[in-house]
């Protein structure tokens, strides 16, 4: 089978059910696990992913409004590849190329691939999809060991949470400017680990907040995780924020509990490692520093 995966999370799932040799070609935003990197590129980007949060989102807000898209898809290299299968997603717009397009393209290859799309709103529509697609490539049996481990090292965690202990409140941002507050499965997450997430429900796509909504707030916990991110950049946008009067007065902010993580490689791509950053809050929200995962890409603010 000859499998091209448009969406990073599902190459990491790929891999995770050890079927990452199937893979004939990937998105520009697919780079884990490394070795991916050696594959076509099959989508460039449209828009400066180095440039400030706020000119990155108007320029998301161009381009949907144009119709453009985020992404340049090359339809003749992607035909040249004759995959059997492609792995897309019809979640957010903003993430991943066009899923019509991915049709339109698909109907004109002979003899047309299947197309498998991806659309979770919680861990457990990730762990549904890692089924999915263990069927979709023959790996049933595989999809169900990776299930059953992913599931027991997110239970071995969620077992240090104690129900009648109050419940911190927890604002994870997804983006800086404007502030989006995260949704989807974020906000399960949170309530898993034993906080609260006031500001989105879980399943709720993420939103934009304004600065004396985040004030009003006022945190226990505040977490930092740009979507798509490195930290080097998230750290870079975050310097004049951090000079503000409303940052400086959130209890989070100047009582040792803002952190900043790695958006690119956790909480943002819905895929195994979502179990990882799931470790990560359980440990950083109650203090259990030996269930944050080794090299967990994260910092205190």
């Amino acid at each position: 089978m000859r499998v091209v995966s448009l969406l990073p999370a599902a190459t990491e799932m790929i891999d995770a059910l050890g079927a990452a040799g199937l893979l004939v070609g990937r998105s520009h935003e697919c780079d884990f696990p490394p070795q991916v990197r050696a594959l076509p590129a099959l989508t460039a980007p449209r828009i400066d992913s180095s440039d400030s949060s706020a000119a990155i989102d108007a320029a998301v807000r161009r381009h949907l409004a144009s119709g453009d898209g985020l992404s340049v898809l090359d339809a003749e290299r992607l035909a040249s590849l004759r995959p059997d299968l492609i792995l897309t997603q019809d979640l957010c717009e903003v993430c991943s190329i066009d899923l019509r397009a991915v049709e339109r393209l698909a109907a004109s290859i002979e003899p047309p691939p299947r197309i498998l799309t991806f659309n979770p709103a919680c861990l457990e529509d990730v762990f549904d999809d890692l089924l999915r697609l263990g069927e979709a490539i023959g790996r049933c049996a595989a999809a169900e060991r990776a299930v059953v481990l992913l599931r027991e090292r997110y239970f071995s965690a969620r077992d240090h949470v104690n129900a009648f202990e109050p419940a911190p409140t927890v604002v994870l941002l997804e983006w800086l400017d404007p502030l989006f507050v995260g949704g989807h499965w974020s906000p399960q997450l949170i309530e898993a680990a034993g906080g609260r997430h006031p500001l989105n429900a879980p399943g709720k796509p993420s939103r934009v907040i304004s600065a004396d909504e985040l004030a009003a707030c006022d945190p226990d916990h505040l977490i930092v995780a740009p979507c798509g991110a490195s930290l080097e950049w998230s750290q870079r946008e975050l310097r004049p924020i951090m000079e503000t009067n409303w940052w400086r007065r959130l209890r989070a902010a100047h009582e040792g509990r803002a952190a900043i993580v790695d958006g690119s490689r956790m909480f943002n791509r819905p895929g195994p490692r979502l179990v990882d950053a799931f470790r990560w809050l359980v440990g950083r929200l109650h203090g259990i520093t030996d269930l944050i995962p080794s090299n967990f890409p994260w910092r205190p603010l």
